[in-house]
């Protein structure tokens, strides 16, 4: 299993040999380090854990934490089925990737602050004709009388947004090892200079 903590920095284009232009994410991910590694013995699972990105300072139990190691802002675990041929303090990058393969990569997805049922859920609003005055986006009845209530997972308005997504199957269409930079085909969730992780099996 393949796996590293990037940014992604924006959307571009790429052109396949035959003229095709492919619409790409540019994601920035340098030189990731190998924290901790967790076992099943251990731990109770499998995992490894991933530094990256420098900090300057450190508070105390993250020096106790990284000892030895590099200064790191971002920590993450990426589970394994079994821990094999990695070493702590081993550095991965993005040469580890190659063009054409397929990977998952989670991020945060924007956030939309509150929203109505339109936008959030994709309701048709109410009818725009004579009589029917601010209630072209109404969510309309929520509730029936018998019950007297209203059900759990109703939709309705609400915070949209800033959610953990997962898009899965993603194709790698290029790998700048110098400037370490993967070019990703598609949109991939978040924000420019957000984080992802990127991991392929």
């Amino acid at each position: 299993m393949k796996f590293i903590i990037g940014k992604k920095l924006e959307m571009s284009q790429r052109f396949r040999n035959n003229g095709a232009v492919v619409p790409v994410t540019l994601i920035f991910a340098p030189k990731n380090q190998v924290a901790q590694i967790k076992t099943a013995e251990k731990d109770g699972y499998s995992a490894i854990q991933l530094g990256a990105f420098p900090k300057k300072k450190l508070n105390k139990a993250e020096k106790g934490h990284l000892k030895g190691l590099e200064m790191h802002s971002v920590l993450n675990e990426f589970r394994l089925d079994e821990v094999k041929e990695i070493e702590q303090g081993q550095e991965l990058g993005v040469e580890q990737f190659e063009e054409g393969e397929k990977v998952d990569i989670i991020g945060i997805s924007k956030g939309r602050g509150f929203q109505g049922v339109v936008k959030r859920h994709g309701f048709h609003g109410g009818p725009a004709s004579h009589g029917h005055k601010d209630q072209n986006r109404m969510p309309g009845s929520i509730g029936s009388k018998g019950v007297a209530r209203v059900f759990k997972g109703m939709k309705m308005g609400g915070h949209m947004g800033s959610d953990q997504t997962t898009i899965k199957n993603l194709e790698i269409i290029e790998v700048d090892k110098n400037n370490n930079i993967l070019a990703v085909k598609g949109a991939v969730p978040g924000a420019r200079n957000s984080l992802v992780y990127i991991q392929s099996k």
